[in-house]
């Protein structure tokens, strides 16, 4: 499974930066998944879990309060208010 840098951050400071499978979320027009080679864009977020699944297939999620999302060749960063891993 090809992988694809991911960047988490808030006000806080980045809450998670490393290699990724996948990223799920609530964007502007609904839910959306973004996976290595996806086409760049830009959206707004809506508050909403967000599951990020790794190259292992493990996944971990996490909540925000909603924020943007920009999906570049060079990675996919999520600028979030807030953001915490559920436990």
């Amino acid at each position: 499974m090809r992988t694809f840098p991911l960047t988490v951050a808030s006000p806080d400071g980045n809450t998670f930066s490393g290699d990724v499978a996948s990223v799920m979320l609530r964007g502007a027009a609904g839910d959306l998944m973004v996976m290595a080679g996806h086409i760049p864009f830009v959206t707004s977020v809506q508050p909403c879990d967000v599951r990020i699944e790794f190259e292992d297939g493990e996944e971990r999620v996490g909540h925000t309060d909603g924020g943007i999302l920009s999906v570049s060749n060079e990675g996919t960063t999520l600028l979030s208010g807030s953001f915490k891993w559920n436990e």
